[in-house]
């Protein structure tokens, strides 16, 4: 397995297991077949509603003598009601307890966004607070702060545009090391990859089969399955892989980690087995035609009527 390198010579595997839209009652599971099959790199976030299973099936697995502590990466992220200084530590914490670990490998602002303390998803406009109002580098400031007192080795953000990530690389002491954003042929993001590539910043590839399983809310009628995309089905054929290995093995081939989320066990195998697909360039050419500037996860929960934020000033782009 690839890895991406980190300044302080610590290696992070290139693929591993997302478990955002995981149910409790399947994550536990989806974990152990994962650490078995291979796995050293599990990606999480609280408000996925699942990091105390997680940490059910990492304890069983170290008590187990599946894999050890030390040889996986583990992945959280803050959430956006948690953005004030005061808070960051504790959310920290609370993922600390329910992932069952001493530190986190890396602990990503989860979006550009913060919400009212307490308020998991806003039910009014009142609920998103104005960038002013807490700016992004005072939270950053925070997360700074867990890196010097040892609870986790790395920091980076999510779903950060480049003006963005320009405006806070300009207030950071200690620069964002890891941009985790929605990466696949249908979103390229080549103007971002150049930018984290010139910053020394890594990329992982969130939702990088299309999410097709989100939920429904955040759906379009008649939107591109990128799964179903001609292009992708005909690479897979000359490959003898699946659509899914050729989507995957694509994020890996721009140096881009990627975190394809499964429940299940044959589909888990299949995405690891990705990280031996070679594409040639001729490939990679064909795919980089897909470009639609399409985004599966809008983040509309921020921008709704009223909102400080528009589709726009979200990603700082003209949206499709």
């Amino acid at each position: 397995m690839d890895t991406l390198s980190f300044k302080n010579g610590d290696e992070m595997p290139i693929l591993g297991l997302g478990t955002w839209k995981s149910d409790p009652g399947q994550v536990y599971d989806a974990v152990r077949v994962a650490l078995k099959a291979g796995y050293r790199h599990i990606d999480c976030a609280p408000i996925y509603g699942n990091e105390a299973e997680v940490g059910e099936a990492l304890s069983d697995a170290f008590d187990d003598g599946i894999v050890s502590r030390d040889e996986l990466w583990i992945t959280s992220k803050l959430w956006n009601d948690a953005h004030a200084p005061e808070d960051v530590r504790p959310a920290l914490q609370a993922t600390l307890d329910d992932l069952q670990i001493d530190s986190l490998d890396l602990y990503l602002m989860h979006w550009p966004v913060a919400l009212t303390p307490g308020c998991t998803m806003p039910d009014t406009p009142d609920d998103i607070l104005a960038p002013e109002e807490l700016p992004l580098s005072t939270t950053w400031a925070a997360m700074e702060k867990l890196v010097d007192d040892g609870l986790t080795h790395h920091i980076g953000v999510s779903n950060f545009s480049v003006p963005k990530l320009k405006r806070l690389l300009d207030a950071a002491d200690r620069s964002p090391e890891m941009n985790q954003v929605e990466l696949h042929p249908y979103l390229p993001q080549p103007e971002l990859l150049a930018f984290a590539d010139e910053h020394d910043i890594h990329l992982t590839a969130y939702s990088p089969l299309g999410s097709k399983d989100r939920p429904e809310g955040m759906k379009a009628e008649d939107e591109p399955l990128l799964l179903e995309d001609p292009t992708i089905a005909e690479v897979a054929e000359r490959h003898d892989a699946s659509p899914a290995q050729v989507l995957l093995s694509w994020a890996l081939h721009r140096g881009t980690a990627t975190i394809p989320k499964s429940t299940t066990p044959a589909h888990i195998r299949e995405n690891l087995a990705a990280a031996e697909l070679s594409l040639t360039q001729e490939d990679m050419n064909a795919i980089a035609e897909l470009d639609r500037n399409r985004r599966y996860v809008p983040g509309r929960a921020w921008t709704v009527s009223g909102s400080p934020y528009t589709q726009a000033s979200l990603w700082d782009e003209d949206t499709k």
